[in-house]
């Protein structure tokens, strides 16, 4: 049986690993991209390219899969829409006008939206065969 404590500090580490998890992820795919490109008829893009992005959202699935199956779906969700707006403010508070708040609120909101939807799915999934006594053990 678990006891209190023991459970407190189970939910703590299954939301800090995918917060510190994403914010490390942000930077190795988002943070040393920081320029804008300026194409022949003088419009910029970027500082992203699209693989970035993906490879990033991708690579989230991990630390999201760790927390969700160990049945903390708060923990999940919290922890990477967390590191996704503490780095997302971080990078992008150097613009001057302001609007990189807006910027930040959608990606808060859409990474709630889908971590939590991947959350329950993987929870879920992950439940199956336990049965009430089976013990799913705080690995």
């Amino acid at each position: 049986m678990r006891t209190p404590l023991r459970n407190a500090s189970h939910q703590l580490w299954t939301a800090l690993v995918p917060f510190l998890a994403t914010l490390a992820l942000w930077a190795a795919w988002l943070g040393w991209d920081q320029h804008r490109d300026v194409h022949p008829d003088g419009s910029t893009s970027g500082p992203y390219e699209a693989w970035q992005v993906i490879g990033l959202v991708l690579t989230l699935l991990a630390p999201l899969y760790w927390a969700a199956s160990r049945q903390n779906i708060a923990g999940a969700v919290l922890g990477i829409t967390g590191g996704l707006g503490v780095a997302a403010f971080y990078d992008w508070s150097d613009d001057s006008s302001g609007l990189f708040v807006v910027g930040v609120g959608m990606i808060v909101v859409g990474s709630l939206l889908a971590t939590s939807g991947l959350a329950l799915g993987i929870a879920a999934l992950t439940r199956k065969g336990r049965g009430p006594g089976a013990g799913g053990g705080a690995g």
